[in-house]
């Protein structure tokens, strides 16, 4: 499993969405509860950014129609949506935030 670099921990505002891309794949990283999350910032519904949505409650909601995905799950949590979005795993080393987008997850 091949992580990456993506940012400093100090750059995420707790609760803000911040997109990233990684090896060609679009990831909305998210500090809330006290950890960091990656999901794939693709909505399953609808083709827009996850990252301009809201977070709340460890989930993270689609502007454009309102679904909710669970950050560690990426499971939607009501409609439209009905396919999950993939999340990927995250290391904190020191100040850096490491992602990993390999297929092996």
């Amino acid at each position: 499993m091949a992580f990456v670099k993506v940012c400093a921990l100090s750059e995420l505002e707790s609760d803000t969405p911040k997109r990233v891309e990684i090896d060609g794949t679009p990831v909305s990283l998210v500090h809330t509860e006290g950890e960091v999350f990656a999901i794939n910032d693709i909505c399953s519904h609808a083709n827009v950014s996850l990252s301009e949505g809201e977070v709340e409650d460890c989930a993270i909601e689609c502007w454009l129609h309102g679904s909710s995905f669970d950050l560690r799950t990426g499971k939607p949590s009501g409609l439209p949506a009905t396919r999950p979005v993939p999340v990927y795993p995250v290391k904190i080393e020191g100040d850096d935030v490491l992602v990993s987008v390999s297929q092996e997850n």
